[in-house]
């Protein structure tokens, strides 16, 4: 299969060496540092958990252009950095291009091919005026929940850190062909890939933590575990999943686990430092209006109250603004 991985970091990185090391044609799409490295190296370095080090024989380029026509893309940049790249994209797709979205929180196609009062909705915090949809189209959209944790170690190297399951799933449930074809080689490739006729139930249980976690780690600079064992975080986090279990029942998701068990699930992964926290000590944009913002929304399209999201929200898009202010530099102390 010939595969282009937009954005090739910690787990673009992942995928785009395991993929191109069972024989699949990869092509990541990297700037800078990255594409030095990679191409200098003859392909992607990866370290997986167990020591074992692989070179996956990737080509590397800044241009989708000439990377050219795709069988699958493979989205795995931040929900805020794609915008940027729409007017590169079309280079990639023809008719039978599938484009496999990686991005935390609600994605931008949320309610395409949703059915219901909602359908063919525009999430505006993620895609204002709908441009990702327009220019992408919602007929080539595989959603999928990212699991694995890994960690870009140097320009073209990654160390993976736990974890291997990828979730697929088509927005309207189906079982297809290419989502089949995906599936397949992501296993191959020695990923955990099944897939999942209610891609949303699983997108909103991952989304019921990041919802708080991240942006009450980015706040505080706690791990997970501090998070969840301080009685007031504890309580705070209960009542905001409150909030957002009750739009997403609302929108027809299912949750499988209890608000208690979500909680302890956070607080059994130890002192790990979430990806939002992660950002905040390299200066980076936060994900937030994917993560936060779009639950806010969800709550106003949805008629419902989201009084603790709504300050959970407000404060950390305060924190946003002001490392945006300070190009990267702060510091606490």
């Amino acid at each position: 299969m010939k595969i282009c991985i937009v954005g090739a970091g910690a787990i673009g990185g992942m995928i785009a060496a395991r993929l191109a090391h069972v024989g699949h044609e990869v092509t990541v799409i990297v700037r800078g540092a990255n594409l030095e490295a990679v191409r200098r190296n003859g392909g992607m370095k990866l370290i997986w958990e167990d020591g074992t080090e692989i070179l996956g024989p990737v080509r590397a380029t800044d241009s989708p252009a000439e990377a050219g026509i795709q069988d699958c893309v493979i989205l795995a940049l931040k929900a805020h950095q794609l915008r940027p790249l729409l007017g590169q994209m079309p280079a990639l797709l023809a008719e039978h291009t599938s484009i496999v979205t990686m991005q935390n929180g609600i994605p931008f196609w949320y309610f395409h091919r949703h059915g219901g009062e909602y359908e063919g909705r525009t999430v505006e915090s993620v895609d204002p005026g709908g441009e990702l949809v327009a220019a992408l189209g919602v007929a080539r959209i595989i959603g999928s929940i990212v699991y694995p944790a890994s960690e870009l170690i140097a320009p073209g190297v990654v160390r993976h850190i736990e974890g291997n399951r990828f979730t697929l799933g088509e927005p309207d449930g189906s079982d297809s062909e290419r989502i089949r074809a995906i599936a397949g080689a992501m296993r191959d490739a020695g990923f955990k890939a099944p897939i999942s006729n209610d891609i949303r139930s699983e997108i909103w249980l991952k989304l019921w933590g990041n919802v708080i976690f991240n942006p009450v780690s980015a706040l505080t600079h706690a791990t997970l575990e501090d998070i969840c064992r301080f009685p007031l975080t504890r309580d705070l986090a209960a009542k905001v999943m409150a909030e957002a279990q009750a739009i997403g029942e609302k929108l027809g998701v299912k949750f499988k686990v209890s608000i208690d068990k979500r909680i302890a699930g956070a607080e059994s992964i130890g002192a790990h430092k979430t990806s939002m926290l992660q950002d905040v000590e390299a200066g980076r944009a936060l994900e937030l209006d994917a993560l936060v913002g779009s639950v806010v929304e969800m709550g106003r399209i949805t008629g419902l109250p989201t009084p603790h999201i709504d300050a959970v929200y407000a404060c950390a898009k305060l924190l946003d603004k002001t490392l945006q202010d300070a190009k990267g530099r702060l510091q606490l102390g």
